[in-house]
């Protein structure tokens, strides 16, 4: 599958995957001079490309880096950004530094990843009964620990 890049500024860099086997291509910050995000702070940062998904089967999804996200506390603001198929402007990265020491992001650094996945189109339909599981409606630690 090819995917549609659109350079936005000039200085933008398209993104690329890290290594063959890697899922996802990194973003990029298009920034003029670093930026300082302090602890508990977020921030949004540019990344100066738009992407065409082929259709509507297709999503792109942000993710964080886990390096950042595991060294130095870096998330996502809204968890994993979600790129519908008819979105064509500029991808924009919120991170949010959940540590208690400020990071700094520089010009260029791969910031987030991007991955495109299938969608499938699912259609409402209402019941009055779901299908009985095991589990049922045992919500979060209901399965156990180990």
């Amino acid at each position: 599958m090819q995917l549609q890049i659109q350079r936005l500024d000039p200085r933008a860099q398209i993104p690329t995957r890290a290594t063959s086997g890697s899922a996802g291509m990194d973003l990029r910050a298009l920034l003029d001079k670093p930026v300082c995000i302090p602890p508990g702070g977020r921030i949004s940062i540019h990344t100066g490309i738009a992407i065409g998904l082929p259709d509507s089967n297709t999503v792109g999804l942000v993710f964080a880096r886990s390096g950042l996200a595991v060294k130095h506390g870096l998330a996502l603001s809204n968890g994993v950004g979600v790129i519908d198929s008819d979105y064509t402007g500029e991808i924009i990265v919120g991170l949010v530094n959940l540590s208690d020491t400020e990071y700094t992001i520089s010009p260029g650094e791969r910031i987030a990843q991007l991955v495109i996945s299938p969608v499938i189109p699912a259609i409402p339909v209402e019941v009055e009964t779901l299908k009985k599981t095991s589990r049922g409606d045992g919500g979060f630690g209901s399965t156990g620990i180990l």
